[in-house]
């Protein structure tokens, strides 16, 4: 490639040759998400991708695009960039699984100050990480150097994902009824949202990340909020296998009270119980550090929900059965009833 080396670019802030380093480094990451559907074509102008659609009657593609937010200001800081990327997979990803929608790939898009191909190839790693744990293929990407208008050392990452669905087979909330079960599917701590309150609440730029504190049970707090966002592609597809589902919500920026409203039809709301909720330390450490209203920390977080499903009460043992097989430490956190607010805690 150093026919294409341009002089005048490279003093101009671009190296073009850093870009074809980063692509080779993250060749063999690209590699592990390849599935039946997906044709190699890394480094091409487009992701070829041949659709499946046998056994679908009428097959809708879904949807999905989203960043990490300022959580990668966290890992800038703690010089770690290798699961920065399953959290951008895991925005998209998440978001299409709540209709019902099977992931089949997933495109990134990093901007950087300079190019440093060693950690465009680590923040690719991730992603990589994320297509395997959703079952997505990872058919393709853009990186592009910003010069002047990024500090060297910055970054962003943002993705976009496209499932496929049957349309009998959406979920669809109208089907929601007083008297159905609301199950939580754990996070694994404040997930992708929330970080700019994080970062003002903990000062982070000034505050020593590695150190271990008691109130996180010996973890430092770099490490506890770089943990990242759980993907629950697979166990709900098993779910949907195998349940009547009526409604799923991520619960992502905006909290209980934003999202899973998306869920319930008009008439109806969610009654959950706060004294069934598993919360992770990290948002007893938040609320206790910034003073912050408990109904903030609910409209703000996900405080150890990252999805609710809806199910009939009836179905709810089959339903907690299938995911716990598949992984999910799920339980019951509230029902559905009628009327009042879309979103009671009690």
């Amino acid at each position: 490639m150093n026919e294409s080396y341009s002089a005048s670019y490279a003093a101009a802030g671009v190296d073009i040759t850093a870009g074809y380093k980063a692509v080779e480094l993250m060749k063999a990451h690209v590699a592990r998400t390849m599935t039946a559907g997906m044709a190699e074509n890394i480094g091409g102008f487009g992701g070829l991708y041949e659709l499946d659609t046998a056994g679908m009657k009428h097959p809708c593609l879904v949807s999905g695009t989203d960043g990490v937010g300022t959580k990668i200001r966290l890992a800038q800081l703690m010089d770690k960039h290798d699961t920065i990327g399953i959290d951008c997979v895991a925005m998209c990803v998440n978001d299409v699984i709540c209709c019902g929608a099977k992931p089949l790939f997933f495109l990134d898009y990093i901007a950087c100050g300079k190019n440093r191909p060693e950690k465009i190839a680590s923040i690719v790693a991730g992603v990589a990480e994320g297509c395997v744990q959703s079952g997505a293929a990872l058919v393709g990407g853009e990186t592009a150097e910003h010069p002047g208008m990024m500090a060297e050392d910055d970054y962003d990452l943002a993705g976009f994902t496209v499932g496929v669905v049957d349309k009998e087979k959406v979920v669809d909330k109208n089907k929601t009824a007083a008297g159905d079960v609301v199950i939580a599917l754990p996070s694994t701590g404040v997930h992708s949202n929330g970080f700019s309150l994080v970062r003002r609440v903990f000062r982070v730029e000034s505050a020593n990340l590695n150190a271990p504190l008691e109130a996180l049970d010996g973890k430092g707090l770099g490490e506890t909020l770089l943990t990242p966002t759980r993907i629950y592609v697979k166990p709900v597809l098993a779910l949907l296998e195998q349940v009547e589902v009526h409604g799923i919500s991520h619960i992502t920026g905006g909290g209980f009270y934003e999202n899973i409203p998306r869920s319930i039809p008009n008439g109806l709301g969610a009654k959950i119980e706060k004294s069934t909720l598993k919360i992770p330390l990290i948002f007893d450490l938040i609320a206790n550090t910034g003073s912050i209203p408990e109904r903030d920390m609910y409209n703000t977080f996900n405080m150890g929900v990252g999805m609710s499903v809806t199910v009939p009460k009836e179905q709810a043992d089959k339903a907690l059965a299938v995911l716990r097989e598949n992984g999910e430490e799920a339980y019951i956190m509230g029902e559905i009833v009628s009327g009042g607010e879309k979103v009671v805690l009690c």
